[in-house]
This record gives structure tokens, C-alpha cells and sequence, in this order.
């Protein structure tokens, strides 16, 4: 009896996700988390889809990683193959914060250097967390070759994951530091200081070496 009236209740919840104001989908997926039964998985992964409110959206991922990952990361997975940014964007972010590796191989290249700069940088995240160690070089590679990409967030989300990697990025960014394009050379310095200064900002980071390279090599003596 009390099986079905929470199974009930869940249902409810669920269709509050439908719901015309975000702060009644809000609640829904918080009671749906709560809740955690995997029959509202499907659900919850093709809400993220389509929510078009940034908090009710962390909320279903919130409610998703109170699921099993057996049964959440297989849906998550599919998702990363959909037409649309938004459920690619949304999976790959709820996959970083399930953390599990076996997800790992479905971080493609392809994500990585989405055309879509929100989908892009949740594969960043992603990959950065799910990454094996061995792998870490390749990964490196791939993210060395989006420098210079998008604007101010999207270059710092960039100089995130690769700090992230550690010391295996500095022979990609040595590299990327005589680029003929000026701003893959901003890019590889600001992040080249981040990664010698964590306490360092990012802001100043990035106008340092905008500095840098408008000087040339005579900038690059201090």
C-alpha cells in the first residue's frame, strides 16, 4: 500500500515537470530526487532536454544523480547523440557530476569540439573529470586545439579543464604559444599562468597575456 501511493506520488511529481511555472517544476524535481525511483529516470533525462530554466535544469540533474548510475548513465549516454544542443549540453554536465568512468569512451572528439560553445565546454568538464590517467595526454591534445575558441567565458572554461589535466599540458601549450593566430597565443599564456599560479585571476591572466603578444617577443622577457 505504501509502495503505491509513493509510486503515486512520484507520478505527481513528474507531471508537475510539465508544469507553466518554474517554481512548481522546481519543487517537482526536487520531490522526484527525493523520491529516487528508477522508473522516472526516462523522464527526468528528456526533461533536461527541453527545461528551459537554468535552476530547474540543475535540479534534474540533482534528482538524476540520486538514481543508480546503471540506470541513469546508459539514458545519458543516448542523449549524447541527439540532434539537440541543449539534451547534449545537459547530459554531458549530469554525466560530470555522476562521475562514473565508464562513461569515459563516450567523450568524443566530436563533443569536445562541438560547434555549440555550451555543448563544448560541458564536454570539457566532463571529460576532465572522467578522464583515465593514460588518457590524459590525448585529452590534452584534443583541448589544445579549441585555444582561442568563443569568448571571455568560453576561453576560461578552456583554461579550467586544461589546469585541470595538470603538467601534461605544457608541451601542448608550448606549442600553441607560437601559433600565427593571436589569440590561440593569448589563450595558451593566460593559461600556461594559471597553471604556474592558481591563486592567480583568470581576468588578469587573460589581460596579461593579451599584453604579451600585442609587445611581441620583447613582451615575453618578464
Amino acid at each position: 500500500m505504501a509502495m503505491a501511493r509513493e509510486h503515486t506520488n512520484t507520478v505527481r511529481a513528474l507531471e508537475g515537470l510539465e508544469h507553466g511555472d518554474p517554481a512548481v517544476r522546481l519543487r517537482a524535481a526536487l520531490a522526484v530526487g527525493t523520491a529516487a525511483d528508477p522508473r522516472s529516470v526516462g523522464t527526468l533525462v528528456g526533461r533536461c532536454a527541453v527545461e528551459p530554466d537554468f535552476h530547474v535544469r540543475d535540479m534534474l540533474t540533482w534528482a538524476l544523480t540520486r538514481h543508480a548510475s546503471s540506470t541513469t548513465v546508459p539514458k545519458l549516454l543516448e542523449e549524447l547523440r541527439s540532434e539537440r544542443a541543449q539534451a547534449r549540453s545537459q547530459a554531458l554536465h549530469t554525466l560530470s557530476k555522476i562521475g562514473d568512468r565508464r562513461a569515459w569512451p563516450a567523450i568524443t572528439r566530436a563533443l569536445l569540439t562541438d560547434p555549440d560553445d555550451e555543448v563544448a565546454r560541458s564536454a570539457w568538464r566532463a571529460a576532465v573529470v572522467l578522464v583515465p590517467e593514460e588518457e590524459k595526454p590525448r585529452l590534452a591534445g584534443v583541448l589544445a586545439t579549441q585555444l582561442g575558441r568563443g569568448e571571455r567565458e568560453t576561453w576560461l572554461s578552456l583554461s579550467r579543464a586544461l589546469t585541470a589535466l595538470g603538467e601534461v599540458i605544457t608541451q601542448v601549450l608550448e606549442t600553441a604559444m607560437t601559433a600565427s593566430d593571436p589569440r590561440v597565443r593569448e589563450h595558451a599564456i593566460a593559461t600556461e599562468r594559471l597553471l604556474r599560479d592558481p591563486d592567480a585571476g583568470s581576468g588578469f591572466a587573460i589581460e596579461e597575456a593579451k599584453r604579451i603578444v600585442a609587445l611581441g617577443p620583447a613582451g615575453q622577457e618578464g
